[in-house]
């Protein structure tokens, strides 16, 4: 890994360890050794964008520290991310966004229907 990619291609700027190791030390004591074993997946890009050192730094904070301290982390890097995330559903083949357009019946049947968590998958 040699260059973070932040929004466009022109906020590329390299990649400095020291300066990851201390915005994560920050909000926990994390190892060194941690961080380079965490970033190892990292090696074989050229380019990274920013979103995907703010994921590692959370995952490693919430290791060596607490859900706390990562949530903490994460609401101050959240900008790398872009915009907000809007769910989507799929409706008898439409994608629809917010449920405020919905009738009774159908507000009902999304009620029932079964969540399935983003977060369960990722953890794995």
């Amino acid at each position: 890994m040699k260059t973070i990619l932040y929004f466009e291609p022109s906020d590329t700027t390299k990649f400095d360890f020291e300066r990851f190791e201390k915005s994560l030390n920050s909000y926990a004591k994390v190892p060194a050794e941690a961080i380079k074993k965490a970033l190892k997946e990292f090696d074989q890009f050229e380019h990274l964008h920013v979103s995907r050192l703010v994921e590692a730094g959370v995952q490693l904070i919430e290791e060596f520290s607490d859900e706390q301290s990562a949530r903490k982390y994460y609401e101050d890097h959240r900008q790398y991310f872009g915009g907000e995330f809007e769910r989507l559903r799929r409706i008898t083949g439409y994608l629809v966004g917010s449920l405020n357009r919905w009738n009774d019946a159908k507000r009902a049947e999304e009620h029932e229907r079964v969540k399935h968590s983003v977060c369960a998958c990722a953890a794995e």
